[in-house]
Formats: structure tokens, C-alpha cells, sequence
């Protein structure tokens, strides 16, 4: 099956807008969530909003360890515990932040079957989740940012809001806005 979506680049309005709640699972939405899958291993990434399509519904796909899934309508019920660590997104190719989340969520969704499901997990895949759920409210890890990583990032985040992505090394800005190694 060919995609036939791009991913949605920073500057994109859709991004910033909260999705709309999945009212119905059928025919349509499982086709959707087969491109979603296509879109996010072209990237590659290991998860991928719909909103990041264009389209805006209130689910992810992901895969992280060789357990991919998709949550529909996910709720964070819980978190504890903070992490600062790396974290890249597809709609901002090129840079990379640290940022610090909660190492542990608990996470209500709606599964394919339409059945509730929880799901708790942490480090690497809680990031994701939440990452993934931001885009579902249309927050991006940009608002996530300290005033010295923003200020670092101001002049990328510029160039690629006007010229869109580039090659090239990708960029990692430390809490602290200094630039760092490789993400």
C-alpha cells in the first residue's frame, strides 16, 4: 500500500489545533491507521498522531520494541516520577531537545476492537505516549522548551518553518541551551 499522506512540518496550523474525539471504528479508520503505520516506518519514527497527517482524530500508532499499536482516544490517568531526556518529532525533523517528562504514565485508550485498555509503561515509551498525546491537544515538543533552549532554537526553527526540512546532522539542544552531541 502507498502512503498517501506527508508528515505535517512545525509552522502547519493543524499541529496547533486539538483533535476531535474518534466517534466511529470502521472500515475507514483501520485504513487510516494502515497509512499512519506506512507514513511513521517511512519516516522512520516509532509514533506518529494523526494530527501530524493532517488529519485530526484522536489517535496514534507506535512502535517501540517490536510491539506496535495504536491508541484511540488515550487519557494519561496517571504519571509520576521525571526524566529528562532526548526527544526528536517527526513534524520537526533535524532537531532534537532534552526534555523532561514523567518517566511513568498510566494510559486509558480505546483499542481496534473498540474495547477500553490500559496501559502502563515507562521511560522510553511513556515519552513516546505522552509525545504522541500532546499532538492530539495541539501542543508541540517546542512548548515544551526552557527560555535558553528557545532562544538557541529560535534561528533553526525559523529556517525550517520558511525552507522546510533539510539533510544534513541533526541538531540537540540541552536543557541549559547549549548545543550538544549527537541525539
Amino acid at each position: 500500500m502507498v502512503a498517501t499522506y506527508s508528515i505535517r512540518v512545525i509552522g502547519d496550523p493543524v499541529l496547533t489545533q486539538r483533535a476531535s474525539e474518534v466517534q466511529d471504528i470502521d472500515g475507514k479508520l483501520v485504513q487510516l491507521i494502515d497509512e499512519m503505520f506506512d507514513v511513521m516506518y517511512k519516516a522512520p519514527g516509532i509514533g506518529l498522531a494523526a494530527p501530524q497527517i493532517g488529519v485530526q482524530k484522536r489517535l496514534f500508532v507506535f512502535d517501540s520494541d517490536d510491539d506496535p499499536g495504536v491508541l484511540i482516544n488515550p487519557v494519561i490517568k496517571e504519571s509520576d516520577d521525571r526524566w529528562t531526556f532526548n526527544e526528536g518529532c517527526l513534524s520537526i525533523p533535524g532537531l532534537y531537545f532534552e526534555i523532561e517528562r514523567p518517566k511513568r504514565v498510566l494510559i486509558s485508550a480505546v483499542d481496534l476492537d473498540g474495547s477500553e485498555i490500559q496501559r502502563e509503561v515507562d521511560e522510553l515509551q511513556a515519552r513516546m505516549f505522552q509525545h504522541e498525546l500532546d499532538h492530539l491537544d495541539g501542543t508541540l515538543m517546542v512548548d515544551h522548551l526552557t527560555d535558553e533552549q528557545r532562544k538557541a532554537a529560535k534561528k533553526h526553527l525559523l529556517d525550517l518553518r520558511l525552507n522546510g526540512p533539510k539533510k544534513g546532522p541533526a541538531i540537540t539542544i540541552g536543557r541549559d541551551g547549549s548545543l550538544l552531541g549527537d541525539p
